[in-house]
């Protein structure tokens, strides 16, 4: 063969090679492209619970993406207020938050049924009605509007009643008693006679030591403790009636969430419901055994709600919900599942789950 011959062909399949690997080549350029999203939270720099869940997402979805989505935590008021991060990754501002939805009971309603309800689903009935019972279509629903993707991603477990200035032996000591509870079972206190508050996190010692407000709850006794709510008020009350659950909750831009790769959106999706199932078994066992240190300390007094308290606030939270019902069509639909879901799991709860306690203790 002539060597202009061979060099021609040796030329051809060359450029054939290269021409057939550019496109292999560029894909996973494409799908390799780097993003950095910026996390706004409504948590304090490393609170426990709430906090350090929004610091193992933010490491997980960026080791685990090998850096394609870097996240950057910022704690509460570093970019934005702690109560402002919901119309921040709504209007764009960042792409992601983490925090509550009971925060956003002034701009819908409903929105608090996805942190807890008083007197209703449990964390693990609370997750069941998310994912097997039609919850999180409502909530994607619901927040959809504002162009915000919901995603289930912690939970602090089982709510204590909160620490108080002084006794609270019935409800004549509600009376006017200003107490930082957001959400329905604020409302529910505000019926009773109370004067709810609304404050995010990091404002509760403060007010609570300076008499600003008489009462707070925050979430379980690991947290409590950390915040050092004891050293402000020493009655500290059971149940948490107005918090049987305590889902957080990741917010994403939904623009930002679109323009993912669909490797990316489930990496996502998935490292929210890892840290779902993260965050409660821990807040079970450090709330174990902060109790166990409370009830050591001399200036606490641990005590149950009042019988009285409880009957008239079960009997006022079904009022507020009703009430509630009636905003929109969404609201009363959010409220008819929700129940639903309660009327489901209560029946099998009561057999298995409550019977088995009441079994332990000897009740």
């Amino acid at each position: 063969m002539p060597s202009t011959r061979r060099r021609f062909l040796s030329a051809t399949a060359t450029g054939a090679a290269a021409a057939l690997a550019a496109p292999a080549l560029a894909a996973p350029a494409v799908a390799r492209a780097r993003r950095t999203w910026r996390m706004a939270t409504s948590w304090p720099k490393n609170a426990p619970g709430p906090g350090t869940t929004a610091a193992r997402l933010a490491q997980r979805l960026t080791a685990l993406s090998d850096g394609r989505l870097a996240v950057e935590l910022h704690a509460a008021g570093e970019l934005v207020p702690a109560l402002e991060v919901f119309d921040a990754v709504a209007a764009g501002t960042v792409e992601m938050g983490h925090s509550a939805a009971l925060f956003w009971a002034g701009k819908m309603p409903s929105a608090p049924y996805f942190t807890a309800v008083p007197f209703g689903l449990l964390p693990e009935g609370h997750d069941a009605w998310l994912t097997a019972g039609g919850g999180q279509a409502l909530w994607d629903e619901l927040y959809g509007a504002f162009g915000v993707k919901p995603f289930a991603a912690g939970n602090s477990g089982i709510q204590m009643g909160g620490w108080y200035k002084r006794p609270i032996a019935g409800l004549d000591d509600l009376a006017g008693l200003r107490v930082r509870m957001p959400g329905l079972g604020g409302e529910v206190l505000r019926r009773l006679g109370a004067a709810p508050v609304t404050l995010p996190p990091g404002e509760i010692f403060a007010a609570l030591s300076g008499g600003a407000i008489d009462g707070a709850e925050f979430l379980g006794p690991w947290q409590d403790l950390a915040l050092g709510l004891h050293k402000a008020a020493g009655h500290y009350l059971w149940p948490g009636w107005h918090e049987p659950n305590g889902s957080a909750e990741a917010l994403v831009n939904a623009e930002a969430y679109a323009a993912l790769p669909a490797d990316l959106q489930e990496l996502v999706a998935a490292c929210c419901e890892a840290e779902n199932r993260h965050g409660p078994a821990e807040a079970e066992w450090r709330n174990a055994q902060a109790l166990a240190k409370l009830q050591e300390m001399p200036e606490v007094e641990l005590r149950a709600w009042p019988a009285a308290v409880l009957a008239a606030a079960r009997r006022e939270s079904e009022g507020v919900l009703s009430d509630l019902a009636q905003t929109s069509g969404l609201d009363r639909r959010i409220r008819e599942s929700y129940a639903a879901a309660k009327d489901t799991l209560l029946p099998w709860a009561r057999v298995g789950r409550h019977a088995l306690l009441g079994a332990q203790i000897g009740a």
